[in-house]
């Protein structure tokens, strides 16, 4: 098989998550644990970093990895959902893995996978696992795909655990409150690793002090060790300044980060603590980390974080898509200064979008849509529940033809918002 074959071959024959939801979700380690010994534990040959999450974790994963690649570190890094190319779920030092590799891998194995049958991102971590080490990393950056307990990077014994921000996601399998869904992240805590959180959120702290006590493991807050100031955004820059506070030393620096959205803050925090929870491990000094901030987007390809993909009319791209993401978008989304403000906002149907619409600026233009993914929230059936909450636009059958009628209203001084959903940005990214 060639690479479009391969592709092909892996989406008929493994049940994605990102493509078709709960069916594809695997609540156990069975088929991970046994892909992982079937291939040597290769995670076993570098170190791991671990990040999970639910608002935050692929940028602080990014950056991380970023700072590593600064200061010489051959660097893996395993994310998803992919935007718009498989390959960019598997990097080393920030080019995507070969696709002879995806091929190579999937022919070597396919015996194995259709006997085991395991879920696509089962085989996407397994293949990125086995990759890195190929590839001969010094280290990997491991994104939890979803919750952690269950995850199937949980495999891995890293030399920290990263957990940002809990926010309502995936209440369906996760649970369907902060509690619960804090517990199931809680479950990339390993003994004796040490643990650093982004952020205090009072009403789910003790669980995971409780579950490092456990553990045995050193735990940190990050914003009770470092305050990160953004700077007012400048739109015709690719970077915002920020004002970063070790409150232990009370020195302060001041520099640019790649990504520019309201909520990096908290992830800045977040990678700040990191490193110095890692210096005997990976030492590096606050200008490397301020580097890799700086340069994450250059280094590491990231995209669809409050991504300006055009000026004159400005163009945002963002992958928030839930209740705490939504919030934090729709409050810069008013901070910007536009003459109109134009949304093309899609979801994907098995999300309970009833708390975030309302969150939306009812003054905007809507241009509303649907991904090309299975799981999309029909338009039509969008523009219904919207104009309940006081939202008016049109609906229009794919991502492509929203931007065009977006454009196409829009002045030079007007703003088009892109999002509600990752794979809408997906689309996006491929038409812009």
């Amino acid at each position: 098989m060639d690479y479009k074959q391969t592709i092909e071959f892996l989406y008929s024959q493994l049940p994605a998550y990102h493509r078709i939801g709960k069916a594809a979700y695997k609540n156990d380690l069975g088929n991970s644990l046994v892909l992982d010994s079937y291939l040597g534990h290769p995670h076993t040959k570098y170190k791991t970093i671990h990040v999970a999450g639910t608002n935050g974790k692929g940028s602080v994963s990014h950056m991380i990895a970023s700072v590593l690649m600064e200061a010489g570190f051959k660097t893996g890094l395993c994310t998803s959902p992919h935007l718009t190319d498989f390959r960019e779920r598997i990097k080393v030092d920030g080019k995507m893995i070969p696709e002879d590799a995806v091929t190579d891998f999937v022919n070597e194995h396919r015996g194995y996978l259709n006997n085991l049958k395991p879920s696509f991102f089962e085989m996407s971590v397994a293949m990125a696992l086995d990759y890195f080490a190929t590839a001969g990393v010094d280290v990997a950056v491991i994104e939890v795909g979803l919750g952690g307990r269950l995850d199937s990077t949980n495999v891995i014994t890293p030399v920290a655990s990263v957990i940002t921000n809990i926010g309502h996601d995936h209440l369906d399998l996760l649970g369907n409150t902060l509690e619960k869904i804090a517990v199931e992240k809680a479950g990339i805590i390993k003994p004796k690793v040490p643990v650093v959180i982004s952020e205090t959120q009072e009403e789910i702290g003790d669980i995971f002090i409780t579950k490092a006590e456990e553990a045995g493991s050193e735990i940190w807050f990050a914003d009770q060790n470092y305050s990160c100031i953004l700077g007012n955004p400048e739109y015709s820059k690719s970077t915002r300044a920020y004002t970063i506070e070790d409150k232990l030393s009370g020195v302060s620096f001041t520099n640019e980060s790649g990504l520019s959205g309201d909520y990096q803050a908290k992830n800045i925090q977040a990678v700040f603590q990191t490193f110095r929870v890692l210096d005997a491990i990976f030492p590096v000094t606050y200008e490397t980390i301020m580097t890799g901030i700086h340069k994450v987007f250059e280094n590491t390809g990231l995209s669809g974080r409050w991504q300006v993909a055009g000026r004159n009319p400005l163009i945002i791209c963002d992958t928030g898509h839930n209740l705490e993401g939504i919030d934090y978008v729709a409050a810069q989304i008013r901070k910007i200064p536009a003459t109109k403000v134009h949304m093309v906002i899609g979801f994907v149907s098995d999300k309970d979008i009833s708390s975030m619409l309302p969150l939306f600026p009812e003054d905007a233009i809507y241009y509303f849509t649907k991904a090309s993914v299975q799981r999309a929230l029909d338009e039509k059936l969008l523009l219904v529940k919207a104009n309940a909450c006081g939202l008016k636009g049109k609906s229009y059958p794919d991502v492509k033809s929203a931007i065009i009628a977006a454009r196409r209203a829009a002045s030079p001084k007007d703003l088009i918002f892109i999002g509600g959903s990752t794979f809408i940005v997906a689309d996006a990214l491929i038409n812009l």
